[in-house]
């Protein structure tokens, strides 16, 4: 009876009342287990496909290639102050004959881009394909105060500078010395000079 007592008598609060903490196992989680490892599953968010675009899709090769050789701001003085825009001048050719100059101006400068472009393609040469990568002859040409001269050279490869590489690489000759004889560094009356002087083997 004592010992009942004594049991009776211990306090309630030391009984094993602590609550029991589970450990999560995987079982219980409402989300389920991952499988992807990070936000975007497999491969970012695109997957397997390759990105957020999907297939990547070629863009069509242009008609012809084209180098911009000169860009400058010039402004133009009126009654209300100084007006400002962009004056461009591009080199287009395909690289088998086809060459031409083109200058556009505006104020911005994607838009004067694109007149020199449109202003390129009006203003093409098309050189026959019997003169091969070389030209039959030297010539001598000046436009304006540009003064250029060009010599047939086979098996050299092309020797020339400035906007005279730039028109005959573009027209596909690349047997030729050229050479600037002039003081002046206009690239756009030289780049003519280049064209009228292709002009006469036409």
């Amino acid at each position: 009876m004592e010992n009942d007592k004594q049991q009776n008598n211990t306090p309630s609060g030391n009984v094993a009342s602590t609550p029991v903490r589970r450990r999560n196992t995987g079982g219980d989680n409402k989300r389920g287990p991952s499988t992807g490892g990070g936000r975007g599953g497999e491969r970012g968010r695109g997957g397997k496909q390759g990105g957020r675009g999907g297939e990547r899709r070629d863009r069509p090769k242009p008609e012809f290639d084209s180098k911009i050789i000169s860009i400058r701001r010039v402004a133009r003085v009126v009654a209300g102050g100084r007006r400002f825009s962009f004056s461009v001048v591009m080199v287009m050719g395909d690289k088998k004959g086809r060459v031409g100059v083109g200058v556009g101006k505006a104020t911005d400068t994607a838009l004067a881009i694109d007149k020199a472009t449109r202003n390129g393609k009006k203003n093409m040469i098309n050189l026959p394909s019997e003169m091969g990568s070389s030209i039959p002859e030297p010539v001598e040409m000046k436009y304006s105060s540009a003064r250029i001269m060009m010599r047939p050279a086979l098996g050299r490869g092309l020797i020339a500078g400035s906007a005279v590489r730039t028109v005959l690489s573009l027209a596909g000759r690349t047997d030729i010395n050229a050479k600037i004889i002039s003081p002046s560094k206009n690239k756009l009356n030289i780049a003519r000079a280049t064209v009228k002087a292709l002009q006469t083997f036409i």
